[in-house]
């Protein structure tokens, strides 16, 4: 029999709370459980005036929006306040009635103006810290990669560097006859976002404008522990100490292990990683140096002497040092009868020149070791593969980090900021759902309920007599 469903005359009131009409394993109902911003209101009073202007929209409701948004992959204000319109768990989540009215897509980037990015830092840092306290960080071993995120600019938009100084210089002064040369390669930058970069990715090999987001995961659970937005260009292995640093002051822990790609592998990241009894588990990049000559890696560097020989055994002593380390030189009468000369170095050379940068040694050591590397460091380095990268792809497909929505370094910090915390929330949500189905089932995943408390502090009074309960039973 098919069913009929009549017409019905809309209700003036809804009968039971907001709640109780979105699904327990709501995505969003299940981070309010772990989510706590208490803290946000002292943390961004300064922002705003105590006695001036109109009262301004809730710091709480509106970084919930901003949140909710990145939790559906929304990542446009306009759409964002249109799906909130009809989305009963984006109300309820940020606090807003049925009969509420919701603010202008506008005023959340007012919001973000005013809040700056350092803000948002402070705010996902928070988060890292929440996942701290609750066991999900081991600390110890960590894995580091970089990503492209394309700039939100058109190819029309992007113009030659040089261009247009050029043309500056000369509506400057009309009259100058002083010529103008052009020194360096021509760099293209866009008019419309001057901080976006050309920068090719290894995986598409096309020029595209983009920013660079440097992320460092914990190993244990997948937690983002430390993320820096940098243009596209800049080098994410002069990053690496950096991060280091910073993810040790924020676990509070010596990192151990961090393993990266080879685009990390710097000799000054495997001398300072050595010093600080950190094990680099990174590939060593493999000689750029032209076929017909021979390479580097041929010369045999004796540290104890300072001295270099090369194939032949001829002795290349220090000549000179620049900014990068010291320049061992062969001398003429040597290179001079050497049957490997048309090998090693050109027509026009007359000696052979070889630099050994600053930890050289290093690199020399963690070159032995990759090569002799055992079934422990692969595991690790195959972790690092879908444990970081597996996070960057997430970014990207779930949460609308593929490409910047907005233009300018500090916006596209933010959206970076805004979406490591969604990410870092989901894995406490999936934590705290796999807490309660093992108690359920009698199998206990953490032993300890006072870790739990420090993640809860603050949060709805029903969740704290639960939490109560199940100590009480336990």
């Amino acid at each position: 029999m098919i069913g009929n469903q009549e017409r019905w005359q809309e209700d003036l009131f809804v009968a039971g709370p907001l709640s109780s009409l979105i699904p327990d394993d709501h995505i969003l109902k299940q981070v309010d459980n772990v989510l706590d911003l208490s803290w946000l209101r002292a943390e961004v009073s300064d922002c705003y005036s105590e006695t001036m202007g109109r009262p301004s929209i809730d710091p709480e409701a509106a970084l919930r929006l901003m949140l909710a948004g990145y939790f559906q992959g929304i990542v446009h204000d306009r759409k964002l306040m249109r799906e909130a319109q009809v989305n009963l768990a984006i109300r309820w989540f940020a606090g807003f009635r049925l009969h509420e009215n919701l603010p202008e897509h506008s005023s959340l980037t007012k919001i973000r103006q005013r809040w700056v990015a350092e803000r948002f830092k402070k705010i996902f840092q928070k988060t890292v810290q929440m996942c701290i306290d609750a066991g999900l960080v081991n600390g110890e071993t960590v894995h580091i990669d970089s990503t492209l995120i394309r700039a939100d600019v058109s190819w029309e938009s992007l113009t030659t560097e040089y261009a247009d100084k050029t043309l500056r210089e000369n509506r400057l002064d009309d009259d100058s006859n002083e010529h103008i040369s052009r020194t360096g390669k021509p760099k293209k930058r866009s008019t419309t976002d001057v901080d976006a970069t050309l920068t090719t990715s290894s995986h598409t090999f096309r020029m595209e404008p983009s920013f660079k987001q440097h992320t460092v995961v914990d190993d244990r659970c997948g937690v983002i522990l430390d993320v820096e937005t940098t243009t596209g260009e800049a080098s994410e292995g002069k990053e690496l100490l950096n991060q280091i640093e910073r993810t040790e002051q924020t676990t509070g822990k010596k990192i151990t292990t961090a393993t990266a790609d080879m685009a990390y592998a710097h000799t000054e990241n495997y001398s300072q990683l050595e010093r600080r009894g950190t094990e680099a588990i990174i590939p060593v990049q493999k000689s750029h140096t032209k076929v017909k000559n021979i390479p580097i890696h041929r010369f045999k560097y004796d540290s104890r002497n300072q001295i270099v020989r090369c194939p032949r055994g001829k002795v290349l002593r220090r000549s000179c040092r620049n900014d990068r380390g010291w320049v061992y030189r062969a001398t003429a009468k040597d290179c001079g009868n050497c049957p490997l000369r048309p090998r090693c170095i050109s027509s026009t050379a007359k000696v052979r020149v070889v630099l050994i940068t600053d930890g050289y040694g290093a690199l020399l050591r963690a070159r032995r070791r990759w090569q002799k590397r055992d079934e422990e460091i692969l595991d690790k380095y195959k972790r690092h593969k879908w444990r970081v990268e597996g996070i960057h792809g997430e970014a990207k497909t779930q949460h609308g980090l593929r490409r910047a929505v907005r233009r300018g370094l500090a916006n596209v910090s933010i959206q970076v900021y805004l979406t490591a915390m969604v990410m870092n929330l989901k894995r406490m949500a999936a934590f705290l759902l796999l807490f309660f189905a093992r108690r359920q089932t009698g199998r206990h995943y953490c032993n300890n309920l006072n870790l739990l408390r420090l993640i809860f502090t603050g949060v709805t009074e029903r969740w704290k007599r639960t939490c109560l309960c199940h100590e009480i039973a336990a």
